[in-house]
């Protein structure tokens, strides 16, 4: 693999500091080192401009790790725009639900391309996904080089719900070694579709096969309350009891988790908040705004049905922006910390990333912030977390290998676009059908 050399970097650190001049050198997918820009011949005598070793000019340049978005669906981003102004209920049952019954494989593989351009272009370099045809969805992000965690859906109270598990279980099976840019995990869909024997079998079914969990806990208000009236127990009870938490587990949302689900949490768990989907479908401000110091959590974007763009930043800022405003508190919430748990998300999954750092894989972004949104730049995080798009990210990469060059993806746009419209058209021209599942 071709050698890259960032010169003169400025490198954002994980707490919001920033170390400036110095030189990252980049040989076989990982950074081999890091030293003072004015020393880096004690190291490499011989880089030059040349077709084995590439050398980049960072020196008006930020250079950050990559973006986690830790929640996604991205296959439904071709549902992008299709339900809106309904309420949740609806949103799932009447719209969502019925369309997805109608999908097909080609839809599938379409929908994910098409989400993972988006979430390249904004410097996204591993995603964690949440779906049912998960060949389909392994597929795409192969084809996209990106790096991805991929959770095979698993609705319990489906009539098939046994061949899902078995699928589910093949499937790890036969991928688990298949790309270092892959991790797989098992899917519940939720407690209360998955609910007390059948959500210990299928933790157990992890513990088995040495993989974590990605399941939706405690969304609104009124599943904690229907858990508490039919078995006495909060959703995070019922996962805990389950034993969800003796593994890596991704708890997608957790909006309304309870004071006393807390004490079940540990360094394994970490939650994904996805606040743009909340504020649309009018899900409550619930409780992670109080009690998000007591828990381990990072942002992910949900669908492209629910939150219409995939951007882990724009997120982030929603999040503290909500923060400081339910609280009635501007001094909350503050820039390094939501920084901090933006980094956090490469701690939840299994790679090597999330640090500009000796012996890391080099999945690195390049901001220019020398642009009218992001300029003056009086600090690089405040820039990048409240002004900042996708303009400004101009260089991506990930194992070493651009796959975002000079501000253009490496991808064929144009090809994953005309392969979209065709599937809208199907869409619409198959309408919706019989769900099995209800919200």
């Amino acid at each position: 693999m071709k050698k890259i050399l960032l010169k003169n970097s400025n490198i954002i650190n994980n707490d919001a500091t920033v170390d400036k001049n110095k030189d990252i050198y980049i040989e076989n997918s990982r950074i081999v080192k890091i030293i003072d820009t004015n020393n880096f011949n004690l190291c490499c005598e011989n880089v030059d401009n040349n077709d084995s070793c590439e050398i980049i000019d960072c020196s008006t340049y930020y250079v950050s790790p990559g973006l986690v978005n830790l929640h996604s669906h991205a296959a439904m981003n071709i549902f992008k725009g299709i339900a809106e102004d309904v309420t949740i209920d609806d949103w799932f049952n009447k719209e969502i639900f019925p369309y997805e019954s109608k999908l097909q494989p080609e839809d599938i593989y379409n929908g994910v391309k098409l989400a993972i351009l988006e979430m390249l272009n904004n410097g996204v370099t591993a995603f964690a996904d949440h779906y049912f045809g998960q060949e389909s969805v392994l597929k795409a992000a192969m084809d996209s080089k990106i790096r991805i965690d991929l959770a095979s859906t698993i609705f319990g109270l489906a009539p098939n719900y046994k061949e899902q598990l078995q699928n589910a279980k093949e499937f790890i099976s036969k991928n688990r070694n298949i790309s270092s840019r892959v991790n797989l995990r098992l899917g519940p869909h939720a407690p209360y579709t998955c609910p007390g024997e059948i959500l210990s079998e299928i933790v157990n079914t992890a513990k088995e096969l040495n993989v974590g969990i990605h399941l939706h806990v405690s969304e609104t208000k009124e599943q904690v309350d229907t858990s508490l009236d039919q078995t006495k127990k909060t959703p995070f009870e019922v996962l805990y009891e389950s034993g969800g938490f003796d593994i890596n587990t991704i708890v997608a949302h957790g909006l309304w988790v309870e004071e006393n689900d807390i004490k079940y949490l540990n360094d394994k768990t970490y939650f994904a908040f996805c606040p743009k989907t909340y504020m649309k479908l009018a899900m409550g401000e619930g409780n992670i705004y109080k009690y998000h110091d007591r828990i381990n959590y990072s942002f992910g974007t949900d669908g492209g049905a629910s939150s219409n763009t995939l951007n882990p930043l724009e997120q982030a800022r929603l999040f503290a922006l909500n923060g400081k405003f339910i609280n009635n508190d501007s001094e909350s919430f503050k820039i390094k910390d939501i920084w901090k748990h933006l980094m956090d998300g490469h701690k939840a999954l299994a790679f090597n990333t999330g640090e500009i750092k000796e012996g890391k894989d080099a999945d690195i972004i390049i901001w220019d912030l020398n642009r009218p949104n992001t300029f003056p730049i009086y600090n690089p995080v405040i820039s990048i977390l409240y002004s900042s798009n996708s303009e400004n990210v101009l260089y991506t990469m990930i194992e070493g290998e651009f796959i975002k060059y000079k501000g253009k993806l490496t991808l064929d746009e144009k090809e994953v676009l005309n392969n979209i419209s065709n599937v809208q058209s199907s869409i619409l021209e198959r309408g919706k059908g019989k769900s099995n599942v209800n919200y």
